[in-house]
Protein backbone atom coordinates (compact mmCIF):
# COMPACT_ATOMS: atom_id res chain seq x y z
CA UNK A 1 0.00 0.00 0.00
CA UNK A 2 1.31 3.51 -0.78
CA UNK A 3 1.82 5.85 1.80
CA UNK A 4 1.14 9.32 2.55
CA UNK A 5 2.36 12.38 4.52
CA UNK A 6 -0.89 13.16 6.77
CA UNK A 7 -0.92 17.11 7.63
CA UNK A 8 -3.36 19.34 10.02
CA UNK A 9 -3.30 22.43 9.95
CA UNK A 10 -2.48 25.13 10.93
CA UNK A 11 0.18 24.28 12.60
CA UNK A 12 4.24 25.79 12.78
CA UNK A 13 7.40 24.41 12.90
CA UNK A 14 9.12 25.96 16.11
CA UNK A 15 12.18 23.94 17.24
CA UNK A 16 15.76 22.85 16.27
CA UNK A 17 16.45 21.13 12.44
CA UNK A 18 19.39 19.38 11.22
CA UNK A 19 21.58 19.55 7.98
CA UNK A 20 23.04 16.74 6.97
CA UNK A 21 25.23 16.33 3.61
CA UNK A 22 24.21 17.51 0.59
CA UNK A 23 21.93 15.33 -1.92
CA UNK A 24 23.59 16.97 -4.94
CA UNK A 25 26.87 16.78 -3.93
CA UNK A 26 27.16 13.44 -2.25
CA UNK A 27 25.92 10.79 -5.26
CA UNK A 28 28.55 12.49 -7.04
CA UNK A 29 31.36 12.06 -4.35
CA UNK A 30 30.42 8.32 -4.92
CA UNK A 31 30.94 8.50 -8.57
CA UNK A 32 34.49 10.03 -8.26
CA UNK A 33 35.62 7.12 -6.06
CA UNK A 34 35.64 5.21 -8.61
CA UNK A 35 38.39 7.10 -10.29
CA UNK A 36 40.91 5.39 -7.54
CA UNK A 37 41.49 1.97 -6.80
CA UNK A 38 41.05 1.10 -3.17
CA UNK A 39 38.51 2.18 -0.22
CA UNK A 40 37.36 5.57 -0.14
CA UNK A 41 35.32 6.90 2.69
CA UNK A 42 32.38 9.78 2.44
CA UNK A 43 30.97 11.09 5.38
CA UNK A 44 28.09 13.39 6.64
CA UNK A 45 26.37 11.17 3.81
CA UNK A 46 22.45 11.94 4.32
CA UNK A 47 20.09 8.79 4.88
CA UNK A 48 17.95 9.04 1.39
CA UNK A 49 16.96 6.63 -0.66
CA UNK A 50 19.00 8.07 -3.62
CA UNK A 51 21.74 6.97 -1.61
CA UNK A 52 20.63 3.54 -1.62
CA UNK A 53 20.69 3.66 -5.41
CA UNK A 54 23.99 5.13 -6.24
CA UNK A 55 25.43 1.90 -4.33
CA UNK A 56 23.82 -0.25 -6.40
CA UNK A 57 25.08 1.45 -9.21
CA UNK A 58 28.21 1.15 -8.22
CA UNK A 59 27.98 -2.52 -6.79
CA UNK A 60 27.20 -3.52 -10.63
CA UNK A 61 30.18 -2.10 -11.95
CA UNK A 62 32.28 -3.96 -9.82
CA UNK A 63 32.53 -2.00 -6.70
CA UNK A 64 32.20 -3.12 -2.88
CA UNK A 65 29.96 -0.39 -1.16
CA UNK A 66 28.71 -0.52 2.48
CA UNK A 67 26.52 2.11 3.41
CA UNK A 68 25.52 3.19 7.15
CA UNK A 69 22.84 5.34 7.24
CA UNK A 70 23.02 5.68 11.32
CA UNK A 71 26.72 6.78 11.26
CA UNK A 72 25.67 9.05 8.02
CA UNK A 73 28.91 6.98 6.20
CA UNK A 74 29.15 5.38 2.75
CA UNK A 75 32.70 3.01 2.43
CA UNK A 76 33.61 1.96 -1.42
CA UNK A 77 36.17 -0.34 -2.17
CA UNK A 78 36.93 0.42 -6.19
CA UNK A 79 38.97 -2.98 -7.71
CA UNK A 80 41.43 -2.69 -10.09
CA UNK A 81 38.82 -4.11 -13.22
CA UNK A 82 35.77 -1.67 -13.19
CA UNK A 83 32.75 -2.77 -15.04
CA UNK A 84 31.73 -0.15 -17.39
CA UNK A 85 27.75 -0.01 -18.05
CA UNK A 86 25.04 1.35 -16.16
CA UNK A 87 22.03 0.11 -16.30
CA UNK A 88 18.64 1.64 -17.09
CA UNK A 89 16.72 0.41 -14.37
CA UNK A 90 18.81 2.58 -11.93
CA UNK A 91 19.92 5.24 -14.26
CA UNK A 92 15.85 6.04 -15.07
CA UNK A 93 15.45 6.01 -10.91
CA UNK A 94 17.45 8.39 -10.61
CA UNK A 95 19.39 10.96 -12.57
CA UNK A 96 22.53 11.50 -11.17
CA UNK A 97 23.50 8.47 -12.23
CA UNK A 98 24.42 9.73 -15.42
CA UNK A 99 27.57 11.22 -12.99
CA UNK A 100 29.30 8.02 -13.76
CA UNK A 101 30.12 8.70 -17.33
CA UNK A 102 33.40 11.00 -16.38
CA UNK A 103 34.85 8.63 -14.42
CA UNK A 104 34.49 5.21 -16.14
CA UNK A 105 35.90 7.48 -19.33
CA UNK A 106 38.87 8.21 -16.98
CA UNK A 107 39.36 4.74 -15.75
CA UNK A 108 38.16 2.07 -18.07
CA UNK A 109 38.15 4.48 -21.53
CA UNK A 110 34.85 3.53 -22.28
CA UNK A 111 31.48 3.50 -20.65
CA UNK A 112 27.51 2.32 -21.29
CA UNK A 113 25.19 4.60 -19.26
CA UNK A 114 21.61 4.53 -19.62
CA UNK A 115 20.04 7.47 -21.15
CA UNK A 116 18.38 9.28 -17.91
CA UNK A 117 15.26 9.65 -16.15
CA UNK A 118 14.13 11.20 -12.55
CA UNK A 119 12.18 14.47 -12.21
CA UNK A 120 9.73 15.39 -14.38
CA UNK A 121 10.68 18.69 -14.22
CA UNK A 122 11.87 19.67 -17.71
CA UNK A 123 14.52 18.86 -20.44
CA UNK A 124 18.00 18.48 -19.25
CA UNK A 125 20.43 16.98 -22.63
CA UNK A 126 23.40 15.40 -22.39
CA UNK A 127 24.47 18.11 -25.31
CA UNK A 128 27.18 19.25 -23.25
CA UNK A 129 28.31 16.02 -21.66
CA UNK A 130 28.90 15.11 -25.56
CA UNK A 131 30.28 17.72 -26.80
CA UNK A 132 32.95 18.10 -23.92
CA UNK A 133 34.10 14.42 -24.25
CA UNK A 134 34.34 14.67 -27.70
CA UNK A 135 36.12 17.88 -27.55
CA UNK A 136 38.65 15.70 -25.38
CA UNK A 137 39.11 12.55 -28.18
CA UNK A 138 36.08 10.68 -27.30
CA UNK A 139 33.58 8.15 -29.96
CA UNK A 140 29.91 8.85 -28.56
CA UNK A 141 26.61 7.60 -29.92
CA UNK A 142 23.38 6.70 -28.63
CA UNK A 143 22.78 2.85 -29.33
CA UNK A 144 19.35 1.35 -27.72
CA UNK A 145 18.53 3.26 -24.84
CA UNK A 146 22.18 4.42 -24.08
CA UNK A 147 25.09 6.84 -24.42
CA UNK A 148 28.21 4.62 -25.54
CA UNK A 149 31.36 6.44 -25.70
CA UNK A 150 34.87 5.11 -26.03
CA UNK A 151 38.60 6.63 -26.44
CA UNK A 152 40.43 3.69 -26.80
CA UNK A 153 43.99 5.67 -26.34
CA UNK A 154 42.63 8.03 -23.69
CA UNK A 155 41.45 11.68 -23.19
CA UNK A 156 43.39 14.02 -24.16
CA UNK A 157 43.25 17.84 -22.50
CA UNK A 158 41.20 20.41 -24.24
CA UNK A 159 39.39 23.57 -24.40
CA UNK A 160 35.67 23.57 -24.38
CA UNK A 161 33.34 26.09 -23.15
CA UNK A 162 29.60 24.81 -22.00
CA UNK A 163 26.83 26.88 -23.85
CA UNK A 164 25.32 27.06 -20.07
CA UNK A 165 26.64 26.33 -16.79
CA UNK A 166 25.15 22.99 -16.13
CA UNK A 167 26.32 21.05 -12.81
CA UNK A 168 26.16 17.89 -14.53
CA UNK A 169 27.96 18.54 -17.15
CA UNK A 170 30.66 20.05 -15.07
CA UNK A 171 30.83 17.57 -12.95
CA UNK A 172 31.40 14.78 -15.93
CA UNK A 173 34.09 16.38 -17.60
CA UNK A 174 36.19 17.55 -14.51
CA UNK A 175 36.05 14.05 -13.80
CA UNK A 176 36.96 12.76 -16.92
CA UNK A 177 39.46 15.52 -17.46
CA UNK A 178 41.60 14.57 -14.00
CA UNK A 179 43.71 11.67 -15.96
CA UNK A 180 43.57 13.14 -19.36
CA UNK A 181 46.84 13.78 -21.01
CA UNK A 182 47.53 17.36 -20.98
CA UNK A 183 45.63 20.45 -19.64
CA UNK A 184 41.95 20.63 -20.06
CA UNK A 185 40.19 24.22 -19.62
CA UNK A 186 36.43 24.21 -18.76
CA UNK A 187 35.05 27.85 -19.46
CA UNK A 188 31.29 28.93 -18.22
CA UNK A 189 31.22 25.78 -15.70
CA UNK A 190 28.30 25.74 -12.73
CA UNK A 191 30.02 27.54 -9.47
CA UNK A 192 27.40 25.57 -7.21
CA UNK A 193 29.17 24.58 -3.64
CA UNK A 194 28.63 20.98 -4.68
CA UNK A 195 31.18 21.58 -7.88
CA UNK A 196 33.54 23.07 -5.45
CA UNK A 197 33.11 19.92 -2.65
CA UNK A 198 33.89 17.54 -5.70
CA UNK A 199 36.42 19.44 -6.80
CA UNK A 200 37.50 19.68 -3.29
CA UNK A 201 37.85 15.48 -2.99
CA UNK A 202 39.06 15.24 -6.49
CA UNK A 203 42.31 17.44 -5.01
CA UNK A 204 42.80 15.69 -1.90
CA UNK A 205 42.82 12.36 -4.02
CA UNK A 206 45.44 14.17 -6.04
CA UNK A 207 43.79 15.61 -9.34
CA UNK A 208 45.54 19.18 -10.24
CA UNK A 209 42.52 21.15 -10.34
CA UNK A 210 42.36 25.21 -10.39
CA UNK A 211 39.42 27.83 -10.56
CA UNK A 212 37.21 26.21 -8.52
CA UNK A 213 34.19 28.28 -7.36
CA UNK A 214 34.58 30.49 -10.35
CA UNK A 215 33.48 30.74 -14.21
CA UNK A 216 36.78 28.66 -15.59
CA UNK A 217 38.18 25.15 -13.96
CA UNK A 218 41.17 23.83 -15.37
CA UNK A 219 42.62 20.55 -14.86
CA UNK A 220 46.12 19.00 -15.67
CA UNK A 221 45.84 15.44 -15.87
CA UNK A 222 47.80 13.30 -13.62
CA UNK A 223 48.25 9.75 -13.95
CA UNK A 224 46.90 8.14 -11.09
CA UNK A 225 44.90 9.54 -8.35
CA UNK A 226 44.13 7.72 -4.87
CA UNK A 227 41.52 6.55 -2.35
CA UNK A 228 40.35 9.94 -0.29
CA UNK A 229 38.03 10.19 3.46
CA UNK A 230 36.16 12.93 2.59
CA UNK A 231 32.98 14.88 4.45
CA UNK A 232 30.26 15.95 2.23
CA UNK A 233 29.19 19.82 1.97
CA UNK A 234 25.76 20.51 4.08
CA UNK A 235 23.01 20.50 1.90
CA UNK A 236 21.73 24.29 1.16
CA UNK A 237 18.49 23.23 0.03
CA UNK A 238 17.49 21.07 2.64
CA UNK A 239 18.59 24.16 4.90
CA UNK A 240 16.60 26.17 2.87
CA UNK A 241 13.38 24.19 2.86
CA UNK A 242 13.21 24.45 6.57
CA UNK A 243 13.71 28.35 6.46
CA UNK A 244 10.65 28.36 4.33
CA UNK A 245 9.02 26.02 6.77
CA UNK A 246 9.58 28.84 9.18
CA UNK A 247 8.41 31.46 7.14
CA UNK A 248 5.31 29.82 5.86
CA UNK A 249 4.15 28.82 9.41
CA UNK A 250 5.06 31.74 11.39
CA UNK A 251 7.54 29.53 13.55
CA UNK A 252 11.17 29.57 14.52
CA UNK A 253 13.64 27.38 13.50
CA UNK A 254 17.35 26.92 14.59
CA UNK A 255 19.12 25.21 11.95
CA UNK A 256 22.17 23.45 12.70
CA UNK A 257 25.06 21.74 10.62
CA UNK A 258 24.38 24.28 7.67
CA UNK A 259 26.36 26.85 5.82
CA UNK A 260 24.42 30.38 5.66
CA UNK A 261 27.09 31.66 2.99
CA UNK A 262 25.74 29.24 0.59
CA UNK A 263 22.33 30.84 0.97
CA UNK A 264 23.12 34.42 1.09
CA UNK A 265 20.58 35.40 -2.16
CA UNK A 266 18.16 32.55 -0.37
CA UNK A 267 17.69 34.63 2.97
CA UNK A 268 17.93 37.60 1.80
CA UNK A 269 14.68 37.09 -0.12
CA UNK A 270 13.23 35.75 3.45
CA UNK A 271 13.98 38.99 5.05
CA UNK A 272 12.04 41.17 2.11
CA UNK A 273 9.58 38.74 3.26
CA UNK A 274 9.50 39.74 6.69
CA UNK A 275 11.64 36.78 8.21
CA UNK A 276 14.33 37.85 11.26
CA UNK A 277 17.32 35.64 10.42
CA UNK A 278 20.41 35.50 12.73
CA UNK A 279 23.61 33.85 10.90
CA UNK A 280 26.69 31.80 12.80
CA UNK A 281 29.07 29.49 12.03
CA UNK A 282 27.34 25.94 10.70
CA UNK A 283 23.82 27.56 11.93
CA UNK A 284 21.29 30.28 11.80
CA UNK A 285 18.11 31.11 12.96
CA UNK A 286 14.81 31.73 11.14
CA UNK A 287 11.90 33.61 12.80
CA UNK A 288 8.77 34.04 10.71
CA UNK A 289 6.31 36.69 10.77
CA UNK A 290 2.78 36.95 11.36
CA UNK A 291 2.32 36.88 7.65
CA UNK A 292 4.62 37.09 4.79
CA UNK A 293 5.00 39.53 2.71
CA UNK A 294 5.18 38.85 -1.08
CA UNK A 295 8.23 38.46 -3.21
CA UNK A 296 9.82 38.32 -6.47
CA UNK A 297 12.18 35.71 -7.21
CA UNK A 298 13.71 34.72 -10.60
CA UNK A 299 15.81 31.39 -10.35
CA UNK A 300 19.71 31.23 -11.59
CA UNK A 301 22.35 29.07 -11.40
CA UNK A 302 24.34 29.66 -8.11
CA UNK A 303 25.29 31.99 -7.24
CA UNK A 304 21.75 32.93 -8.28
CA UNK A 305 18.27 32.15 -6.37
CA UNK A 306 18.60 27.84 -6.55
CA UNK A 307 15.48 26.41 -8.94
CA UNK A 308 15.11 24.05 -6.20
CA UNK A 309 13.75 26.56 -3.66
CA UNK A 310 11.08 27.68 -6.08
CA UNK A 311 8.25 25.47 -5.34
CA UNK A 312 8.89 26.93 -1.47
CA UNK A 313 8.82 30.64 -2.92
CA UNK A 314 5.23 29.59 -4.53
CA UNK A 315 3.61 28.37 -1.29
CA UNK A 316 5.24 31.53 0.80
CA UNK A 317 3.71 33.83 -1.81
CA UNK A 318 -0.05 31.59 -1.62
CA UNK A 319 0.15 32.75 2.00
CA UNK A 320 1.48 36.33 1.87
CA UNK A 321 0.43 39.65 1.73
CA UNK A 322 0.17 41.04 -1.88
CA UNK A 323 1.05 39.67 -5.01
CA UNK A 324 4.42 38.06 -6.29
CA UNK A 325 5.91 37.49 -9.83
CA UNK A 326 8.55 33.91 -9.81
CA UNK A 327 10.38 33.50 -13.10
CA UNK A 328 11.79 29.85 -13.67
CA UNK A 329 15.00 30.18 -15.90
CA UNK A 330 16.62 27.29 -15.26
CA UNK A 331 13.45 23.80 -15.45
CA UNK A 332 10.69 24.97 -17.60
CA UNK A 333 8.26 22.26 -16.64
CA UNK A 334 8.66 23.00 -12.80
CA UNK A 335 5.10 24.56 -12.81
CA UNK A 336 3.34 20.76 -12.38
CA UNK A 337 3.26 20.98 -8.36
CA UNK A 338 0.95 24.61 -8.57
CA UNK A 339 -2.39 22.74 -9.72
CA UNK A 340 -1.66 20.87 -6.92
CA UNK A 341 -1.19 24.06 -4.66
CA UNK A 342 -4.41 25.04 -6.33
CA UNK A 343 -6.59 22.63 -4.55
CA UNK A 344 -5.78 23.82 -1.27
CA UNK A 345 -6.91 27.33 -2.32
CA UNK A 346 -4.13 29.29 -3.36
CA UNK A 347 -4.19 31.44 -6.25
CA UNK A 348 -1.52 30.71 -9.02
CA UNK A 349 -1.28 32.40 -12.84
CA UNK A 350 0.95 30.50 -15.50
CA UNK A 351 2.39 32.43 -18.09
CA UNK A 352 5.35 30.85 -19.65
CA UNK A 353 8.14 30.84 -17.48
CA UNK A 354 6.38 33.09 -14.85
CA UNK A 355 3.84 32.82 -12.31
CA UNK A 356 1.77 34.96 -10.32
CA UNK A 357 0.82 34.34 -7.12
CA UNK A 358 -1.76 36.73 -5.35
CA UNK A 359 -1.35 35.67 -1.78
CA UNK A 360 -4.19 34.62 0.41
CA UNK A 361 -4.75 34.36 4.60
CA UNK A 362 -3.36 31.40 5.19
CA UNK A 363 -7.32 30.51 7.00
CA UNK A 364 -8.57 30.41 3.49
CA UNK A 365 -6.54 27.95 2.34
CA UNK A 366 -8.28 24.43 3.02
CA UNK A 367 -7.00 20.96 3.22
CA UNK A 368 -7.02 18.74 0.31
CA UNK A 369 -5.39 15.49 -0.87
CA UNK A 370 -2.63 16.34 -3.55
CA UNK A 371 0.30 14.77 -4.85
CA UNK A 372 3.74 15.01 -4.98
CA UNK A 373 5.19 15.31 -8.84
CA UNK A 374 9.27 15.65 -7.83
CA UNK A 375 11.38 15.73 -4.58
CA UNK A 376 10.71 19.67 -3.36
CA UNK A 377 7.55 20.06 -5.31
CA UNK A 378 6.79 17.44 -2.58
CA UNK A 379 8.49 19.12 0.81
CA UNK A 380 6.62 22.33 -0.43
CA UNK A 381 2.98 20.97 -0.57
CA UNK A 382 3.36 19.87 2.99
CA UNK A 383 4.88 23.11 4.25
CA UNK A 384 1.80 24.55 2.33
CA UNK A 385 -0.31 21.93 4.52
CA UNK A 386 1.04 23.10 7.44
CA UNK A 387 -0.39 26.81 6.40
CA UNK A 388 -4.06 25.43 5.46
CA UNK A 389 -7.11 24.71 7.67
CA UNK A 390 -8.07 21.15 7.85
CA UNK A 391 -6.29 17.91 6.51
CA UNK A 392 -4.27 17.27 3.50
CA UNK A 393 -3.02 14.56 2.55
CA UNK A 394 0.06 14.36 0.22
CA UNK A 395 0.93 10.98 -1.62
CA UNK A 396 3.97 10.51 -3.77
CA UNK A 397 6.07 10.50 -0.50
CA UNK A 398 8.65 8.28 -2.36
CA UNK A 399 9.63 11.66 -3.93
CA UNK A 400 10.29 13.49 -0.58
CA UNK A 401 12.28 9.96 0.83
CA UNK A 402 14.73 10.90 -2.50
CA UNK A 403 16.46 14.14 -1.11
CA UNK A 404 15.22 14.28 2.46
CA UNK A 405 16.31 12.60 5.66
CA UNK A 406 13.16 11.77 7.79
CA UNK A 407 11.82 14.50 6.80
CA UNK A 408 8.27 13.62 8.73
CA UNK A 409 10.14 13.38 11.88
CA UNK A 410 12.18 16.25 12.12
CA UNK A 411 9.57 18.41 11.36
CA UNK A 412 7.05 16.80 13.66
CA UNK A 413 9.56 17.09 16.25
CA UNK A 414 9.85 20.61 15.48
CA UNK A 415 6.39 20.64 16.64
CA UNK A 416 4.31 20.24 13.61
CA UNK A 417 1.44 18.11 13.53
CA UNK A 418 2.52 15.92 10.48
CA UNK A 419 2.89 11.78 9.97
CA UNK A 420 3.02 9.01 7.44
CA UNK A 421 0.01 6.45 7.43
CA UNK A 422 -0.89 4.43 4.93
CA UNK A 423 -3.46 5.52 2.54
CA UNK A 424 -6.58 4.17 2.70
CA UNK A 425 -7.96 1.51 0.06
CA UNK A 426 -10.90 1.98 -1.94
CA UNK A 427 -11.27 -1.76 -2.86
Amino acid sequence: MEEKIEVHGPTKVSGELPVYGAKNSVLKLMAAALLATGRSTITNVPEIQDVTIMAELLRRLGCEVSYEPAAHTVTIDVPEELGHQADYDLVRAMRASISVLGPLMARCRQAEVALPGGDAIGTRGLDMHRAGLEAMGARLTIERGFLRASAPDGLTGATYRLGYPSVGATENLMTAATTARGVTVLDNVAREPEIVDIGRMLQAMGARIEGLGSTTITVEGVPRLHPVTHRTVPDRIVAGTWAFAAAVTGGRVEITGAEPEHLDVVLAKLRCAGCEIDTDDGRFVVRGPERPKAINVSTLPYPGFPTDLQPFVVALNAVAEGSGIITENVFEARWGFTAELERLGARVRLDGHHARVDGVPSQELSGAPVEAMDIRAGAALVIAGMAAHGVTEVSGVGHIDRGYEHFVDHLAGAGAKVQRRMARSWN
